[in-house]
């Protein structure tokens, strides 16, 4: 996160509500706050999440950028793709040096 006042902290939240008001809201006139509601969850669900070309995709919907980057995935053994797996779960965790208790660490003495 930048500073107080930096002007990148929320530029993508920004962009988006800048597409919303120039592409639905000043276009059209709501004579209900439900009526709003709706046309709004339409606009998205039906337009802007679904067939608006994004730039910061490449110019594709996001329909077809996910259907791209399903393509790409490799399966795993299970069939499973491989993004976002958890790679060594199965395994039991690597000694954790700093919850051993060592008698020699600060000053500690060991008794043989």
């Amino acid at each position: 996160m930048g500073t107080a006042g930096d002007a990148y902290d929320n530029a993508m939240c920004e962009s988006f509500f800048g597409t919303l008001e120039a592409e639905l809201l000043m276009r059209e006139h709501f004579d209900t706050h439900e009526q709003a509601r709706r046309r709004i969850f339409s606009f998205l669900e039906g337009w802007y999440n679904v067939r608006r070309l994004h730039s910061s995709i490449g110019y594709r919907t996001p329909l077809e950028f996910e259907s791209l980057h399903a393509q790409e995935q490799t399966p795993s053994q299970r069939g499973l793709p491989t993004a976002g797996q958890r790679h060594g779960r199965d395994r039991r965790p690597a000694a954790r040096p700093w919850t051993t208790r060592d008698p020699t660490v600060h000053g500690g003495s060991t008794t043989h």
